[in-house]
């Protein structure tokens, strides 16, 4: 009788001990969400991230607001933000907040893989979002139907184009210009629609595998050596934002990112890191 309840109380003990064991073990979850153009970049990281760390886990959200995403930061429901413009040191810092910026990455004109036009001017992005030019064959194309795209006024791609080509600026575009709510929206629309042409970033054309060509503007190649250089002036930011002093799992994370490893997933994604 005795020996039999000293195996229950074993039985217990050690019950107790692998389950405060097991409780004490850090999580190695990290929970992402924020702005939707930059999530494919940060994709692509976490692939890799878990690719090399099998316990980890990046869990990416479907995309939050300015002030949604910072909110969710300071409420702990999740581990990173992601943002792309409209941050303040100060301000973070006064929020016990820090931003990490990661890459820069061309904000490109694409089309579907059915158009053939390679090289577009400043000119020629306003008359199609005008919508005084409305087949691919007077841009050198074929006879093709424009399935003009672009994202809202409030969203980054959009402040990027606007500022940058002065015709574009404050160009009110007529109702068969269809805006994309989200980044993915974008994606699937110049993936999917014959003639389309939008806003989006390089690493969405280098994700859709020929889907989605970029095409230069004024005769600049969108590439990563020219966002480098500068020459290419249509870009936009990637930050990761964190808890001013991140968790450890956070902080290995962000150190992947910074790493070579990180560096290469960057690059291979269109854009360019900034360390």
């Amino acid at each position: 009788m005795h020996q039999h309840w000293g195996y229950r109380i074993g039985a217990l003990l050690l019950g107790l001990t692998l389950a405060s064991s097991l409780h004490a073990q850090p999580s190695e979850k990290i929970v992402v969400d924020g702005s939707t153009g930059v999530m494919p970049l940060v994709a692509a990281l976490a692939k890799a991230y878990q690719e090399r760390y099998p316990t980890a886990m990046v869990e990416i959200g479907k995309g939050l607001g300015t002030k949604a995403r910072l909110q969710a930061l300071a409420q702990g429901t999740i581990d990173i933000a992601l943002a792309s413009h409209g941050l303040v040191a100060e301000e973070l810092a006064q929020q016990g907040m820090a931003a990490h910026e990661i890459a820069k990455v061309a904000v490109v004109f694409a089309v579907n893989a059915s158009v053939p036009t390679t090289n577009v001017t400043d000119r020629h992005i306003c008359d199609l979002y005008a919508g005084t030019i409305t087949n691919w064959r007077e841009l050198g194309g074929p006879d093709l139907a424009i399935a003009p795209r672009t994202r809202p006024d409030s969203e980054v791609d959009t402040e990027v184009v606007r500022d940058k080509i002065a015709c574009l600026k404050d160009l009110k575009m007529p109702d068969g210009v269809r805006v994309m709510p989200r980044s993915g929206d974008m994606a699937k629309e110049l993936a999917g629609t014959v003639g389309a042409v939008g806003m989006t970033t390089a690493t969405v054309v280098e994700q859709s595998r020929g889907q989605i060509r970029a095409v230069s503007l004024n005769g600049i190649i969108p590439s990563a050596e020219n966002v480098g250089r500068k020459t290419y002036t249509l870009t936009r930011d990637s930050f990761l934002v964190t808890k001013a002093t991140p968790s450890p799992t956070v902080s290995k994370f962000i150190e992947f990112v910074r790493s070579s490893a990180g560096s290469a997933v960057i690059v291979a994604n269109g854009a360019v890191p900034v360390k």
